[in-house]
């Protein structure tokens, strides 16, 4: 399970979203990565932004398509990885780190814990294929 980091959640729409306190950073998992292809643009939102959990927050651009990308959890967008605007191929080289989108302020803690965990998700992932 080493594709999937375990102390991260997962949603239906592969974001992952990593935890620490009431925020959460976001970004989208290596099988999107996988079945989008070469990321060539990353449009997210602006830092003060309000988010609802489930509902779209941006889009990503691959040689292959445009995929919608939806907020793990509510709250307030914190930080945006500006260095995407320039470089979005650094979701194609580090989906869990420097292919992180933005850091949200949970207006909902308790949203977090409805998402997968890395079992979970793999599962999900495998059935889907």
């Amino acid at each position: 399970m080493a594709q999937y980091p375990t102390d991260y959640r997962y949603t239906k729409e592969h974001e992952w979203a990593a935890r620490d306190g009431d925020l959460v950073k976001v970004g989208v998992t290596s099988y999107a990565v996988e079945q989008l292809g070469d990321v060539t643009l990353v449009d997210l939102p602006e830092v003060g932004t309000e988010v609802q959990a489930h509902e779209r927050f941006g889009d990503i651009e691959s040689v292959k398509t445009v995929s919608e990308l939806f907020a793990p959890v509510s709250g307030e967008v914190v930080e945006v990885n500006r260095e995407l605007d320039d470089s979005p191929e650094l979701v194609n080289e580090g989906p869990y780190d420097k292919g992180w989108m933005v850091v949200i302020r949970m207006s909902e803690p308790a949203e977090f814990d409805t998402l997968m965990d890395a079992a979970r998700y793999e599962d999900f992932v495998s059935k889907s294929e």
